[in-house]
């Protein structure tokens, strides 16, 4: 949400900091900022107000007071602890048929405005947050939502139908099957009954979609002169229902799916009255409430000793007491370090004791909470599985070998699952073997693109089988490996042989392997169960540092060149005119083959090609070898 720095001054005045230090403080203690720019002549800051946080905070007084909370200072002008005062209205009704679905409505009528452009610093505050200015009056309603995070909305009360008294009326109801609502925008609705509308109760015409947007059938014009205020408050679970179901989000709809406090409503319609008095003129005819739901007082115990207990702090009655305090609650201590926290009414995200720790936490500053190193626990039986399945794990990464972690579901095994999550997944595995084979098929093929001359892979996990007494299961560890060339061959056996002897010598015993085309299966569990307990556990020694890059999801393409160059010429230096006249796609280049004969000598390089954006064709590959071709035959180098 953006926030103008100069609107926050009207809040907090001369407590207001530079833009800069409210990045800073809000960063550290609220909310992310995801930027601050300039635009039309205001600093915009960029506020990322989290959901927990969205009911009170999606406004620049609601932002205001977290600053002010965070800077323990008072707002200098709160619109939300004024009394209402725009008096009791008599020109019109109003009827809530589910109090759950509106818990309150408001509505003011003034009659004689004048609507017409909207005053210059208006328009500039509208313009800096995006927003087109349409008139003083509608520009008042967005005004008043921007600023305390109420939506409101006007209707022109000479096109509403009228009792036998003169007076209009709103209903606020779901729809009907079949009716149809035309909006501001043009765009034609299709009612329901789960949709909830602000309807013409004279003449049961639909007038909007409640809090979301409103409708042409008594929208403003330049003629307008008598206009109803509305302001009210919707269930947020039907406003996110409507919304998406007519797919249209507006900044009204984002604040009502928020929940906000029925509360705000009166102070909505009290501020959008007070400013369209200001900018179009008129005389006011009073307020009418419909209030059917009163939210109860949220009222929390809060125990000092938990909250430093989880905070890690040391906080006194006191000071806790403070910190609540500046966030707006009332507090009343019961003695024995307990508090009783009466919540703002505007902060209907504090409801149990935890959130109030929460705040405690953030205002206090987590950076201010000092590391306390724990008393030294009394060694606890080490845990045999772990300790072994450890030290295989990295005597298998020393040889090469990586871990990989496969699916327990097979779409065909000894057991079948009662409940399959697929028609592919309803069998549990009662072998890695054939996991570890997809693995090695499906990684062979990048061995030129990682520079490496075989795949090497393992797993340790469970996998289960049939016994006499149902379902059995043990701890597998399963190595494969895989030499480039088609399929299995016997060089696999023999870089297998590496890994076996590995784990053999780590676990110190001859194995008893299952060994199937390069893939060796071994019961884990049952050597384990032969070894001693250890006495404890080896000291941690912390890794290489390692860094990651995004996986490009295109395969590569290799091509081979040997070149016969002059005797004394370097191969650093003919791979960097190679690869030079490869181009960006060239992605990996390896010497792989050597060797001199009369006064010559042989390079043979591996080049490696591939695209993050598609998938290359051979006919691409090959117009780039042309290109590193004739940057040989320049060079004067034949190629073999």
């Amino acid at each position: 949400m953006e926030v103008i720095h100069s609107w926050l001054k009207e809040y907090l005045g001369k407590a207001l900091p530079e833009a800069k230090q409210i990045e800073d403080l809000l960063t550290f203690h609220a909310f992310e900022i995801e930027g601050v720019e300039e635009r039309v002549g205001e600093t915009i800051i960029d506020v990322d107000v989290l959901p927990n946080r969205s009911s009170d905070s999606l406004s620049h007084r609601g932002v205001a007071r977290e600053v002010a909370t965070l800077l323990d200072v008072q707002l200098e002008t709160d619109p939300l602890t004024q009394d209402i005062t725009i008096g009791t209205g008599s020109k019109v009704t109003l009827h809530i048929e589910d109090k759950e679905l509106c818990p309150r409505f408001t509505a003011a009528v003034i009659t004689g405005v004048k609507v017409k452009e909207s005053p210059t610093w208006l328009k500039q505050k509208l313009e800096a947050l995006g927003q087109r200015s349409i008139n003083n009056v509608v520009d008042a309603t967005n005004y008043v939502m921007y600023g305390i995070g109420q939506p409101t909305h006007a209707f022109d009360f000479d096109k509403m139908g009228k009792d036998t008294e003169g007076r209009v009326n709103i209903t606020v109801r779901l729809g009907k099957a079949g009716e149809e609502l035309t909006l501001l925008t043009g765009e034609h609705i299709t009612s329901d009954p789960n949709m909830l509308h602000l309807v013409d109760g004279n003449t049961d015409t639909l007038l909007d979609l409640a809090g979301i947007k409103g409708g042409a059938a008594a929208e403003l014009t330049k003629d307008t002169m008598n206009i109803v205020v509305t302001s009210g408050n919707f269930n947020f679970k039907s406003v996110r229902q409507t919304a998406r179901k007519v797919r249209i989000t507006t900044d009204a709809s984002n604040r009502f799916q928020n929940q906000p406090s029925p509360e705000l409503a009166g102070y909505g319609l009290q501020e959008t009255v007070r400013l369209i008095l200001e900018l179009a003129g008129g005389e006011n005819d009073g307020m009418v409430d419909a209030y059917p739901l009163r939210p109860e007082t949220v009222v929390t115990k809060v125990r000092v000793e938990k909250v430093n207990d989880l905070l890690g702090l040391s906080l006194s009655v006191e000071e806790v007491k403070h910190i609540i305090e500046r966030i707006g609650a009332t507090v009343e201590e019961k003695g024995g370090g307990v508090l009783v926290a009466t919540a703002p009414w505007e902060r209907t995200d504090l409801v149990i004791e935890a959130d109030y720790i929460e705040e405690v936490g953030r205002i206090h500053g987590l950076s201010n909470i000092e590391p306390v190193v724990p008393e030294a626990a009394p060694l606890i039986e080490v845990n045999k599985r772990q300790y072994y399945s450890e030290k295989v794990r990295h005597t298998l990464m020393a040889v090469g070998f990586s871990e990989v972690i496969t699916s327990s579901f097979l779409k065909k095994a000894e057991i079948q699952l009662q409940n399959a999550l697929a028609g592919d997944k309803s069998y549990i595995r009662n072998t890695l073997l054939r996991n570890i084979t997809a693995v090695l098929d499906a990684n062979i093929v990048h061995c030129d693109l990682l520079g490496i001359p075989d795949v090497r892979v393992f797993e340790i996990g469970a996998v289960f089988d049939k016994t006499e007494s149902g379902v059995g299961e043990h701890l597998a560890l399963t190595l494969g490996a895989r030499t480039k060339g088609n399929g299995y061959n016997p060089k696999d056996d023999q870089v297998l042989e590496v890994g076996q002897k590995a784990v053999e010598s780590v676990l110190g015993e001859k194995l008893d392997w299952k060994i199937e085309k390069g893939v060796a299966e071994l019961d884990l569990g049952a050597v384990l169960e032969t070894l001693l307990v250890p006495t404890g556990y080896e000291p941690y020694e912390k890794p290489a540092v390692v860094s990651f890059r995004p996986i490009v999801p295109y395969p590569a393409i290799a091509r081979d060149i040997a070149l016969w160059v002059a005797g004394d010429d370097e191969a650093s230096e003919v791979a960097d005119i190679l690869t030079a006249a490869a181009g960006p796609l060239l992605v990996r280049h390896d010497l792989f083959d050597t060797f001199e004969k009369d006064d010559r000598t042989s390079y043979a390089f591996r080049l490696v090609f591939q695209s993050p954006e598609k998938t290359l064709t051979d006919e691409e590959v090959n117009k780039i070898m042309d290109e590193v071709y004739a940057v040989a035959k320049k060079e004067g180098w034949e190629v073999r």
